[in-house]
This record gives C-alpha cells, structure tokens and sequence, in this order.
C-alpha cells in the first residue's frame, strides 16, 4: 500500500477516439530551427539534436493558465508535437518514423530569465524549463490522417499579431532523425512526447494576452495568460 496516493499519468484526447492518450515522459528538442538558433546567439548545430526534458505534470490541456511563479520573462514557444505508439530502440529512419503514432500544436512555456540563470552558470534548465503548466498541447491527430510532415505553416500569434511563421521543412533534424537519435539513448515507446522545437520569434507573455498556435492539419491550440497566483 502506497503512503500517498499517485496522480495518474495525464491523457491528451486524440481526434476521432473515444480513449485518450496517456504521457509517460517528455523530450524536447533544443534549437531545431536555423533561424531560433541565431536568435538565441547560437549557429545552427547540423551535427546531432539536443534534449531536455520536462516531468509529465508539465502537460496542460487548459485554455488559460496563470502567469508561472518564479519569472519575470516567461516566453512562448510553438511546436509540432509527436506521439510516439511503438516501442523503438537504436532504430532506423524507417523504425522511427513507423513509429509515430499522432502529432499536435504545441507550446513548450519558457521562464527565459531561469533559463538565462542556467547557462550563465553552467547549470542545467530544469527551472527554466521544467515547470507546471509549461507543456501546453493541443488534442492529438493520428499520424495517418496527417499525413507526411512537409511544408505544413505552423504559425503563433499573440493578441492577433503574428510572431511565429514558418514551414516543417525548416527543421534542422527532422521527425525520423529526432526519434532515431534519441532511441540511441532511451528504450522509446507509447507514452513519449517529443516536442520537436520552435521557429523564430519566440518572446514574452503578459497577463491578458491570448495566443493562437497553428499547424495546417492539426487541431489548433488557444491560450491565455492570467494573472500569476
């Protein structure tokens, strides 16, 4: 018997199901983007992708959530999202990519500043990162009704005024290379998330903003920003 009882692994509904999907973990992709890179005062790395993660009680269905604690600079940041429904260990291109179960919009919710505090000192994101509410996402679309991920916009706006535009052909390490890496590394499988990364223009939020995430095809996410607790 358990001294406490342990929340349940959090579910995303999935388009056209009656059962949800449970998350088990989730990956992140760091600077996947050319154009994010630079912004963020790095050169594209072309050589491998690179991950943090976040605990699955980041994940957040809700249309508003309070402004997070701890932030004087938290920043948004719109993503397509991946669903992983097979196990994949040390796999191919073709492994990973058989692999995908369904895909949705994403916002990886960043406290900029924490962040900052880590690479200044050498020390992990984790509170820059990591934090309750921070993986925001969208219902799922199966990867069959999808279809290839391509030239599909994926777009974020913020009070109406555009901040992010740019096309899934952009990314530097694209879906099958992200999952076929990252299984060098973890025993993969249903349950796992991988935010793939973000286009240029991420910035802040404020209380009373509203943010709109789009990618063609996908079920698209809506948020505001309320005042911190």
């Amino acid at each position: 018997m358990s001294l406490f009882p342990v929340p349940a692994f959090p579910s995303v509904p999935v388009a056209g199901e009656t059962d949800s999907y449970p998350v088990r973990r989730i990956f992140c992709v760091g600077r996947n983007y050319a154009d994010h890179a630079k912004e963020m005062g790095h050169e594209p790395d072309l050589e491998a992708p690179f991950y943090f993660t976040k605990t699955p009680s980041a994940i957040c269905m809700d249309p508003a959530i309070p402004y997070p604690p701890g932030t004087q600079d938290c920043h948004y940041e719109m993503e397509l999202v991946v669903a992983l429904g097979a196990p994949v260990f040390r796999a191919s291109r073709e492994e990973a990519a058989a692999a995908v179960y369904a895909y949705a919009c994403g916002l990886d919710m960043t406290r900029r500043d924490r962040q900052q505090d880590g690479k200044d000192k050498r020390r992990p994101w984790d509170l820059g990162k990591d934090f309750e509410k921070s993986a925001i996402i969208a219902p799922l679309t199966r990867a069959a009704d999808f279809g290839a991920v391509a030239k599909q916009r994926i777009t974020l706006t913020v009070n109406g005024t555009v901040k992010q535009d740019a096309t899934l052909d952009q990314l530097l390490h694209d879906i099958p290379a992200v999952i076929a890496h990252l299984s060098g590394y973890y025993h993969l499988g249903p349950g796992d998330l991988i935010y793939t990364g973000t286009p240029a223009g991420v910035g802040p939020v404020a209380p009373g903003d509203t943010l709109r995430g789009e990618i063609e095809g996908l079920a698209p996410l809506d948020l505001t920003i309320q005042p911190a607790e």
